[in-house]
C-alpha cells in the first residue's frame, strides 16, 4: 500500500510537469511554422515517443533486471525529454519578461500595442534561440546512444610515489571497470575494445569490478570474447562491484540468488582473472615487492552493500608496503581508505561512469552530474600523499549511451620520485 501511494505521488508531481514541457515545446513548434501538417506531424511523433517509453518501462522484470528495451527507453527520455525541458525553461523565463513588460505598461497606464493585450507577443527569435540551444544536447545525446557507447578511449597517466619499490620504477597496471556484459549488443566494436586491451601491453591488469548487471548468464554470450584478453606478465586480478552480487533483482528462493552470486564468481576465472574477495597477492620483481589488495564493494552511500574488509584482506601484510588497492566504489577511499593503518599507496575504482553523461576538454573543463554525488569521480585525486584513480567505466548501464563521458580503458604508468 505504501509502494502504491509512493507511485501514485511521483504521478501527480510528474504528469503535471509532463503536460508543462510539452504545452511549451508544442508553442514552439506553432511559432516556427504555421503549417498544420508540421504541427499535427509534431504531436504524433511526440505520442508515438511516449508511447514507446511507457511501453519499454513496462517491460522491465524485476526478476531478471534491466534489459535492452527499458534501457533504450531511459535513453530516449533524455534524447528528447531534455531539449524539451530547455525549450520549456527559456519560453517559461520569456514569459516571465512577458508578464513583467504587461504590468509595467498596465502601471503606467498606457496603451498597450498588438489590440490591446496584456502581455506581448513572445518573439519569435527568442524560440528560434531556444530550438538551436536545444538542437545542441539532442544531437550530442544521439551520437551518445548511436556511436558514443562504443567509443572507447585509453586514457595513459604517470603516477609518481616517493616510496615505490625501485624495482617496481616504470611499472605499468592497465585497469578496466563496469564491464557490465548484460548491456552491450555489438560484437565487432567489442572485440575492437578487448584488442585496444591487449595493445597496451602491461605489466599487470587489474578490473576493479561490476562484470554484470546482475546474472551471470548475461556474460554467456560474450565469454569467447573476453577470454581473447591476453595474460599479463604479472597476472590478471579483479574483484566484485556491487552488481555483481545479483541483489537488484527479485528472486524466488535465497538458493537461486545464491547459485547465481556463485555462477558470477565463477565467470572471473573463466576469462583468465584472479578474483579476490577481501585478499591479497604479493608481486615480486627481483628482491623488491608489490601487494595487490582486492577488497568485495564498500559503499559510504546507505544503500550500497558493505562487504569490504581492509583488515581481512591486508592480513599478513606489513604497513611499509607499497599496496595497490582495488575497491569498486571510491567512496571508500575517504570514508575508511586515507586513514586506515596499512597505508595504500594507491587505490583503483571504478562505479561511477562518470554518469555516462558530462563535459570533458582536457585542460579547460571536467564536469558531470555524477560530481555533485561523488568527489571521485573520474580520473586521479590525490591527497594526505596517496592517490585514488577512478574509472570511467568499460561499459554502460540504465542509460543505452554514453554522452561526453566515453567508455575508457586506464594505463598506469608507475615511478619512483626521484
Amino acid at each position: 500500500m505504501l509502494l502504491i501511494a509512493f507511485t501514485m505521488l511521483n504521478l501527480a508531481f510528474l504528469l503535471p510537469v509532463l503536460l508543462l514541457v510539452e504545452f511549451y515545446t508544442f508553442q514552439a513548434v506553432k511559432q516556427v511554422t504555421d503549417r498544420r501538417f508540421f504541427r499535427w506531424l509534431y504531436l504524433i511523433c511526440s505520442a508515438l515517443i511516449i508511447a514507446y517509453i511507457a511501453y519499454g518501462f513496462s517491460r522491465f522484470d524485476r526478476s531478471s533486471g534491466q534489459n535492452h528495451q527499458s534501457m533504450l527507453a531511459a535513453a530516449m527520455v533524455i534524447l528528447f525529454y531534455l531539449p524539451k525541458v530547455l525549450i520549456s525553461i527559456l519560453l517559461l523565463l520569456e514569459d516571465f519578461v512577458r508578464v513583467l513588460r504587461g504590468m509595467a505598461h498596465y502601471f503606467k497606464r498606457e496603451k498597450i500595442k498588438q489590440k490591446d493585450r496584456f502581455l506581448p507577443e513572445r518573439r519569435k527569435f527568442v524560440t528560434q534561440l531556444a530550438l538551436g540551444i536545444a538542437a545542441l544536447p539532442f544531437l550530442s545525446v544521439l551520437h551518445g546512444i548511436t556511436l558514443g557507447r562504443y567509443k572507447f578511449q585509453v586514457h595513459k597517466h604517470i603516477l609518481t610515489f616517493e616510496d615505490l619499490p625501485e624495482a617496481f620504477d616504470g611499472f605499468t597496471i592497465t585497469q578496466l571497470s563496469d564491464i557490465h556484459s548484460g548491456s552491450f549488443d555489438n560484437r565487432e566494436q567489442l572485440e575492437y575494445a578487448i584488442d585496444l586491451v591487449n595493445q597496451q601491453q602491461s605489466d599487470l591488469l587489474l578490473f576493479t569490478g561490476d562484470l554484470v548487471n546482475s546474472l551471470a548468464s548475461e556474460m554467456m554470450p560474450w565469454l569467447d570474447v573476453f577470454k581473447k584478453i591476453e595474460q599479463h606478465p604479472y597476472g590478471n586480478f579483479s574483484i566484485l562491484g556491487n552488481h555483481d552480487y545479483g541483489e537488484y533483482i527479485k528472486w524466488e528462493t535465497d538458493e537461486e540468488r545464491i547459485r547465481n552470486f556463485e555462477a558470477i564468481c565463477d565467470l572471473s576465472p573463466a576469462i583468465g582473472f584472479k578474483l579476490l574477495r577481501n585478499e591479497h597477492v604479493r608481486l615480486q620483481k627481483g628482491e623488491d615487492s608489490l601487494v595487490v589488495v582486492g577488497v568485495e564493494n564498500w559503499g559510504a552511500r546507505a544503500h550500497f552493500m558493505k562487504y569490504g574488509d581492509l583488515d581481512l584482506a591486508t592480513k599478513g601484510v606489513r604497513p611499509e608496503d607499497f599496496k595497490v588497492l582495488m575497491t569498486h566504489d571510491p567512496s571508500h577511499w575517504e570514508a575508511k581508505v586515507l586513514d586506515h593503518p596499512q597505508q595504500f599507496q594507491l587505490t583503483l575504482s571504478g562505479h561511477t561512469h562518470g554518469s555516462q553523461f558530462g563535459i570533458e576538454i582536457p585542460g579547460f573543463i571536467k564536469w558531470s552530474p555524477i560530481q555533485y554525488v561523488y568527489k571521485q569521480w573520474a580520473g586521479v585525486y590525490e591527497k594526505l600523499g596517496k592517490m585514488i584513480y577512478v574509472n570511467r567505466g568499460f561499459g554502460y548501464h540504465a542509460y543505452q549511451g554514453r554522452t561526453g563521458i566515453w567508455p575508457e580503458i586506464t594505463v598506469l604508468e608507475l615511478r619512483k620520485k626521484k
